[in-house]
């Protein structure tokens, strides 16, 4: 479904990625795991068409997005929850979701229901349906930010950063409700810094150490690999 090749993206004179290789299959959940600073969310970011390639191919569904715009991406199925939330602060959590939906053409009806599928997985989203969404705590801030990419009916979920910042009973409700997701068969592309958790629930995985991949494999080699747990796991 993705292939990213030796993609390259620069910060000015930095460059962040350097030569990145990456494949998604339909249905996998693959996970991205690294430190701070290593490029994940510039990886997340160059995917949706928010950070500029200097150099690379991204391809989706067989399509080369060079020149495809970010919101055009959303339309071709790749929506992004993202590092932080970054919900909309001023409307409303109802808003928010139907923001999510905004380039669906299928009707209200569906939509509707969409929004109450999510509102059954997320119920504090049902009881906190007309409030501002700034004014939530961070936990339902990121299920909220979850929602409203699930609300575009995405072939690809971008998943950046979900567990940062909240306290552990939330982040175990984040990833039951990321089990539930890959359950269903929704594609998802994972960046996580509890990479413990990450490897626990994805197919496969990539480590990425200052702009390149280092390691690859299945979920589980990864998980045993004594390198990669004394850098990212604790070695107990």
């Amino acid at each position: 479904m993705l292939k990213i090749t030796d993609l390259r993206v620069n910060y000015g004179a930095i460059e962040a990625l350097k030569g990145v290789n990456l494949e998604v299959q339909a249905g996998e959940v693959v996970t991205l795991i690294g430190g701070n600073g290593a490029g994940k969310s510039t990886l997340m970011r160059a995917i949706s068409g928010l950070e500029p390639a200097v150099g690379g191919a991204i391809s989706f569904d067989g399509a080369n997005l060079a020149t495809v715009p970010a919101h055009r991406r959303v339309g071709l199925g790749i929506a992004q929850s993202p590092e932080g939330r970054q919900v909309f602060a001023d409307q409303s959590v109802r808003d928010n979701l139907l923001l999510g939906a905004y380039l669906r053409r299928d009707g209200d009806a569906a939509i509707d229901a969409d929004i109450n599928a999510q509102f059954a997985t997320f119920p504090r989203l049902q009881e906190r349906q007309h409030q501002l969404a700034g004014t939530l705590s961070g936990g339902e801030q990121q299920m909220l930010a979850i929602s409203r990419a699930l609300m575009a009916r995405p072939k690809l979920l971008l998943l950046d950063e979900p567990s940062l910042g909240l306290a552990p009973l939330i982040v175990k409700e984040i990833f039951g409700v990321i089990r539930a997701l890959k359950a269903r068969g929704v594609t998802i592309l994972l960046v996580e810094q509890m990479a413990n958790q990450a490897l626990k629930v994805a197919d496969r995985a990539y480590v990425l150490k200052t702009g390149q991949i280092t390691s690859s494999g299945s979920a589980r080699e990864l998980l045993n690999d004594p390198a990669v747990r004394e850098a990212y796991l604790g070695k107990h």
